[in-house]
């Protein structure tokens, strides 16, 4: 007879021959900061995640970078949108003035990127500009990203996530970077991200504006193959590292991408998939903590070599002691 379970018998033989392991480098924190208010703010939605100042958003970048997390990616809040949103390419604009101020504060302890999008600052709350008959224009898009692109760059980005899935953003990105002197900054490619239901709570996060949806240029949840071929492209026009999002819902797609790739594959664990389990753990239903960490685990294992999540800060505190520094529940994650 077979037996499988010799393997499993003590904590020490299981961790001797463990497949898949976290490690605080590979984390991204995304962060928000919402210009013109005072104190931070926290989100109904997304219990322990707030809209920083500028002021708390240093703090909380220091304690991500100091716990060894590997990077952190910022998303803007603005008082005020227009239809192009310009804050989002304006130097002197609050979102601009923060990337300045976490390189000077945290310089390379960790890798600073932004979201680089129109979403968060237009007053229709789509990711590019709209033509006459209200629909996104792409290629007028491409400049509006060029245009963020360089001030990000200029603001001191190590890297820049293009996220609005617009065609030949890569390749209009890297040309603009490339062309203004930035051949250094990185682009993490938010290569397959899908319209999905689960960006919900998000949209409280940066006080989205949205006004129909995202379906024409997002990817449709049925389809795979599709994917591989967003990441192809994305590859050969330049990008550094490639996205797929959400995360949990398609772990057969990023086991795909994972396979096929030739750069790094990154995964984000999306605002519905954190509201779940702290929702569900809220109402003691799962063990919250050791839920974090499986689901952390099966992006791992799903091929995922670097994972955005929201409690970034949090699991590389966790793991900064190794596995004796964990509850013994969960030492065998790590």
């Amino acid at each position: 007879m077979e037996r499988p379970r010799r393997l499993r018998t003590t904590p020490a033989m299981r961790s001797l021959v463990r497949e898949t392991t976290l490690r605080a480098g590979s984390l991204v924190l995304p962060m928000f900061v919402r210009e013109g208010i005072a104190e931070p703010a926290r989100l109904t939605s997304m219990p322990g995640v707030l809209q920083h100042t500028e002021d708390s958003l240093l703090a909380a970048a220091r304690e991500a970078a100091d716990r060894g997390v590997g990077g952190l990616i910022l998303f803007g809040v603005p008082a005020t949108k227009d239809s192009d949103g310009s804050a989002a390419s304006d130097p002197d604009s609050f979102i601009n003035r923060a990337i300045a101020r976490l390189r000077a504060e945290i310089g390379d302890d960790l890798v600073i990127m932004a979201d680089l999008c129109l979403d968060e600052f237009t007053d229709h709350g789509h990711c590019g500009v709209l033509d006459a008959h209200g629909t996104v224009d792409n290629d007028a898009t491409l400049t509006r990203y060029r245009e963020i692109a360089i001030a990000q760059a200029e603001a001191g980005v190590h890297m820049i996530g293009p996220s609005g899935m617009m065609d030949g953003q890569i390749a209009a990105i890297r040309d603009a970077l490339d062309e203004a002197g930035h051949q250094d900054v990185g682009i993490f490619a938010y290569s397959a991200k899908y319209s999905s239901a689960f960006y919900g709570p998000f949209r409280e996060a940066v006080d989205s504006s949205l006004t129909g949806d995202r379906r024409t240029y997002q990817q449709d949840p049925a389809n795979g193959r599709e994917a591989l071929r967003e990441v192809a492209l994305d590859v050969a026009e330049g990008a550094d590292l490639v996205m797929v999002k959400p995360g949990l819902p398609y772990l057969d797609v990023l086991r795909d991408v994972a396979d096929a790739s030739p750069v790094p594959v990154g995964v984000y664990q999306i605002s519905g998939e954190y509201a779940m389990i702290e929702a569900a753990a809220a109402n003691g239903w799962i063990d919250r903590d050791r839920a974090i960490l499986e689901s952390l685990l099966a992006f791992r294992r799903a091929g995922a070599d670097v994972i955005l999540t929201y409690w970034a800060s949090e699991v590389a505190l966790w793991l900064q002691g190794g596995p004796q520094g964990l509850p013994a529940h969960l030492r065998e994650y790590v």
